[in-house]
């Protein structure tokens, strides 16, 4: 749970950490279901194509996105607010 800064808003950081997992998490998620489906495991039905394309959406996830994210929010000089 984030903790009210002194302003009373969430704390922007933790924020940012909760959803970076959570798309990190998403990312194995898509993997494990992306490896079930190629393997007919897991709706047999579908195109075992359709697996490898979650198993590669997963990897970008678990991997790429986050580094994205986490540059896009890093703090840079001159942004933390004067105590």
């Amino acid at each position: 749970m984030s903790t009210p800064s002194p302003s009373g808003e969430p704390d922007p950081a933790a924020r940012r950490f909760f959803v970076i997992q959570g798309v990190r998490l998403l990312g194995v998620v898509c993997v494990v279901v992306g490896i079930l489906i190629a393997k007919g495991g897991l709706f047999a039905p579908a195109p075992p194509a359709l697996g490898y394309v979650l198993v590669a959406n997963g990897l970008l996830d678990l991997f790429l996105i986050p580094a994205l994210l986490a540059r896009k929010w890093r703090s840079r000089p001159g942004d933390q607010p004067e105590s």
